[in-house]
């Protein structure tokens, strides 16, 4: 899933950058004259880096991501490089938008996102306390969450934990949906309730939607009210 801006900059730039994965995943747009270059997980700053001194060097440049750039994408790193340069140095910088988790798994499930939030559990660059504060004022809202990077294989008991912080202030009947790798060819969406969701089918490319308490089945679809009831 893409937006017609993002597919036009990557097949016009002359260097396209990013996460392995990510780039293949451009492969039907891309040249045989353009320039890759494949990083690895973990080196998200040194590619920020590398495709902001090509473009300082008059290159035209794609630095991409999964889903949306500025939604725990590259866009945050690649700003804050782009402006500790002096004006004469700095390069024209564009942030185009995608298609994020949220968006893209709401779309599979029906019309569930009124307001809503979006939650990491990774605690890889934020520490884990406090990543569980954020995940316990949400829970206490009558938001739909959207949570992103769940579980890893060495990040297995976050999850569960989030769960518990979720059931004291929310039903165990919530629905919630389990939608791994959505817009991809190995897409799989599994629906539960927030009291029996199995945490073990969850995986890093898997987004957890939690439904908020307005949300109601519709036919085949989750589709959430423009007019939650009240709580209190």
């Amino acid at each position: 899933m893409r937006t017609g801006r993002a597919a036009q900059v990557v097949a016009e730039a002359d260097v396209v950058v990013g996460y392995g994965p990510y780039v293949d995943q451009c492969a039907d747009l891309l040249r045989p004259e353009q320039e890759l270059r494949r990083g690895t997980m973990g080196g998200e700053r040194e590619r920020a880096e590398d495709a902001l001194e090509l473009a300082v060097g008059g290159r035209r440049v794609a630095l991409v991501s999964s889903g949306d750039a500025g939604i725990f994408g590259m866009a945050g790193l690649a700003l804050r490089a782009v402006a500790e340069l002096s004006d004469d140095r700095r390069p024209t910088v564009e942030v185009v938008p995608g298609v994020t988790a949220a968006t893209a798994a709401a779309a599979r499930l029906g019309a569930p996102l009124g307001d809503f939030a979006t939650i990491s559990l990774s605690d890889v660059l934020v520490p884990w306390e406090q990543v569980e504060a954020r995940v316990a004022a949400l829970a206490a809202t009558d938001l739909a969450l959207a949570i992103y990077n769940p579980r890893s294989r060495t990040r297995t008991w976050q999850l569960d934990r989030a769960r518990e912080l979720l059931l004291a202030h929310r039903d165990g009947a919530t629905p919630v949906a389990l939608v791994t790798d959505v817009g991809r060819e190995d897409e799989r969406i599994e629906h539960a309730t927030l009291a029996d969701f199995d945490a073990e089918r969850v995986a890093m490319r898997t987004l957890v939607f939690v439904a908020g308490p307005g949300a109601e089945q519709v036919g085949p679809w989750l589709v959430a009210s423009r007019h939650p009831p009240a709580t209190g």
